[in-house]
């Protein structure tokens, strides 16, 4: 496992208030000539598929798990705007950066051939490192629910493909895969794939939190812009994290996910 895993994250949030340089640009007229900075129809085919896919009206299930949120605001550990953003960057963009960034990067490799076997390994290694069964059944559905529309809305013989040895060799569908799978099957390149599970992950979370805890949108939105400031340097560490190194351990949120199998009250599935 990673030894260090906060050196980027400390280097993003000591730079993401600084302001950004450089002069303003007017806009252009109607003769002048198209930027050159324009999205072609490919690209732009892509990034929709990211937007859809990774958006709380796709029907992932994503939206029914707090993602071990709920069992920390039990436990005390979350209960307020300075907890959670502590949790956010203690914990959430650490595993991001340290677990399902670098299990995605090396499944879009992988699918590149596709490399089957290496596949299968990505995903056992992403459910073994989920310690609390709760974690381990929620990642698997939301897997095999991403993968099987990427199958069944985009009609791909590799997602058939990939669910059918899935199957077959019983592998557990990990979101950091279908994630690959689904960029692989849009066309979309890796740092676009990471991009967007960060922004779905933090997102979903803050979402959570919303039902969890006193927080409002606009308190939300500020700690979404504040994480999402980091990614890039999270993004970047994560794509030079060799497959033997993956992982990341916070024994806080494995206890509380453990416990909160057996809550009396709930709000979300795990």
């Amino acid at each position: 496992m990673n030894s260090e895993p906060a050196t980027s994250i400390e280097m993003a949030e000591g730079t993401m208030n600084s302001g950004v340089g450089g002069e303003l640009v007017a806009p252009r007229c109607a003769t002048s000539s198209p930027p050159t900075t324009v999205e072609t129809p490919s690209s732009a085919a892509w990034l929709v598929g990211l937007l859809q896919a990774g958006d709380s009206f796709y029907p992932t299930g994503s939206y029914a798990h707090s993602f071990g949120l709920e069992a920390l605001v039990q436990e005390g550990v979350v209960r307020d705007r300075a907890t959670l953003r502590e949790f956010i960057f203690r914990s959430t963009l650490p595993t991001l950066q340290n677990t399902e960034l670098p299990l995605a990067a090396h499944a879009w490799r992988a699918f590149e051939g596709p490399d089957w076997k290496q596949l299968g390994e990505i995903c056992r290694l992403s459910s073994a490192l989920k310690t609390a069964k709760e974690a381990r059944f929620a990642a698997e559905n939301i897997g095999r629910q991403r993968a099987e529309l990427m199958a069944t809305l985009r009609e791909s013989p590799v997602a058939r493909e990939f669910l059918q040895r899935a199957t077959a060799e019983t592998w557990p569908c990990s979101p950091a895969v279908s994630a690959a799978l689904e960029g692989r099957v849009l066309g979309a390149p890796l740092p676009a794939v990471l991009s967007g599970i960060t922004y779905s992950t933090v997102a979903a979370l803050l979402s959570a939190a919303m039902k969890v805890l006193r927080l409002g949108q606009n308190a939300s939105q500020s700690l979404l812009t504040e994480a999402l400031g980091a990614a890039p340097a999270i993004i970047a560490a994560a794509e030079q994290v060799p497959f033997t190194e993956i992982g990341w351990f916070n024994p806080w949120l494995d206890i509380a996910a453990a416990r909160h199998e057996t809550a009396e009250a709930r709000m979300f599935i795990s």
